[in-house]
């Protein structure tokens, strides 16, 4: 079955849900139908229905319908960082407000969790902070080597790990480098 005629039984017995032939690529372009969505304000009203379901499956959701669509890897980027230092010199008290491609902010925390996948065949990394509702932003490369310069060296469980602090959370970003 192709994607455009994709269906799955409805909640509640109503027709249906359909795929709206929209995707959000790796960049974080939204398309609809091979074509990218240029209107932000549009984006950004798409943006506000997208849900993910247990299945890990994509979803706009609205009061008339709703419908299945395509999300390559994440679907927001952190675009811009902001290090709002605390008191503290070791930095717990600090906070990390990251910049959406979507211009939402979001404050890193224990609400919001930032994570570090690792690819096991190239070992690159790919950091992920949660937005809202199981929908995370992928760092870009350069926000993303802005938080390594931010990063503290801490021992976690028996190893030393390279992380960072935000709202009174330590988020790991990778093992410490051992001294040449």
């Amino acid at each position: 079955m192709d994607k455009q005629t994709e269906t799955a039984p409805a909640e509640g017995g109503g027709p249906p849900p359909r795929h709206f032939g929209m995707r959000i690529a790796r960049d974080g372009a939204w398309h609809y139908r091979g074509s990218p969505i240029r209107r932000l304000p549009l984006v950004r009203l798409f943006a506000s229905v997208l849900r993910r379901e247990a299945d890990g499956r994509y979803w706009l959701v609205t009061p008339a319908e709703r419908g299945v669509i395509d999300v390559d890897d994440a679907p927001f980027l952190a675009v811009e960082l902001e290090h709002r230092a605390g008191a503290n010199p070791e930095g717990r008290d600090d906070a990390l407000a990251f910049r959406t491609n979507l211009d939402e902010e979001v404050v890193c925390g224990p609400d919001r969790p930032l994570r570090v996948e690792i690819d096991p065949d190239t070992e690159e990394p790919s950091p992920y902070i949660r937005v809202r509702d199981g929908l995370d932003a992928r760092l870009t490369r350069a926000v993303f080597l802005e938080l390594a310069d931010l990063a503290r060296e801490r021992e976690v469980d028996g190893e030393k790990v390279l992380g960072i602090w935000s709202e009174g959370a330590f988020f790991v970003l990778g093992p410490a480098i051992p001294d040449c």
